[in-house]
């Protein structure tokens, strides 16, 4: 019998089926008609997440936009003549990228995969599983536990003549700003992943450096936070922390699976 393992990476490794090699013989134009096509379909997905996002735009404000200021006891208004009605636009355009993504990454997958190897078909879908997921748990990090703590920081800052009342322009600034900063953050045993992947680091370079990273991780958590606290401040590192420690677990296990 023929060795299974040795079978599989044959398999990997074989070229393209007949249909992929069609569409890698496409003309040059031909594959900006495609593009363009896809382009088209992933702009209607978005538009159609956003005319769903406008049926429910008084929920995306009132209950999803505003939950941090509530659970901190923030007071927030508006100072602007047009600012609520800027306000419910941007959450609505926000919300409707947010549901209208995944079918255009879809389309941008259903253009690129013909002309991959099955292997590489393989990583791709792994990388985008899991960059989606520490994408996700980021932006879940942030919205319930990092920036509620935050914003109860500030709103503790107030006397009897000072009020801490937040523009809502500011505020609604501040919650995307975070949730994206703290979702791209989470992408970091990705990218170890990613960089052990072609051998530029390894899991023995990362423990040796271990001190090292964290000390750049509190001045980098010192820097990131807005508020003086410590305790904000190692909120927001100690996930990080846990993040360079998972980060060296998959490197580990990248490299173990190397021939």
């Amino acid at each position: 019998m023929g060795d299974p393992t040795a079978t599989e990476r044959e398999r990997s490794a074989a070229p393209p089926d007949s249909s992929e090699v069609s569409e890698r013989g496409m003309s040059f134009w031909d594959h900006v008609g495609e593009l363009r096509r896809r382009l088209v379909w992933g702009l209607l997905g978005v538009l159609i997440g956003c005319l769903f996002a406008a049926t429910q735009a008084q929920w995306l404000v009132e209950e999803a936009l505003l939950y941090p200021a509530r659970q901190a006891g923030l007071p927030l208004q508006n100072l602007r003549p047009f600012g609520m009605v800027m306000l419910y636009v941007r959450v609505v355009v926000v919300a409707g990228l947010i549901l209208g993504m995944p079918f255009a990454l879809y389309q941008l997958w259903r253009f690129v995969a013909p002309g991959l190897y099955a292997h590489e078909r393989r990583w791709a879908r792994r990388l985008t599983l899991w960059t989606s997921l520490c994408f996700l748990l980021g932006v879940a990090f942030a919205y319930w536990i990092l920036l509620p703590t935050m914003l109860r920081f500030a709103a503790g800052f107030s006397s009897e003549q000072i009020q801490t009342v937040v523009d809502v322009t500011e505020y609604y600034g501040f919650v995307t700003t975070g949730v994206f900063v703290m979702g791209v953050v989470f992408e970091l045993p990705v990218v170890l992943a990613i960089l052990a992947r072609v051998g530029v680091v390894q899991a023995a370079f990362l423990r040796r450096y271990r001190r090292h990273a964290i000390v750049l991780i509190l001045i980098i958590a010192a820097v990131l936070t807005p508020t003086p606290d410590p305790v904000n401040q190692l909120i927001f590192a100690l996930p990080l922390w846990i993040l360079y420690e998972v980060g060296i677990f998959v490197v580990h296990g990248i490299e173990r699976r190397r021939p």
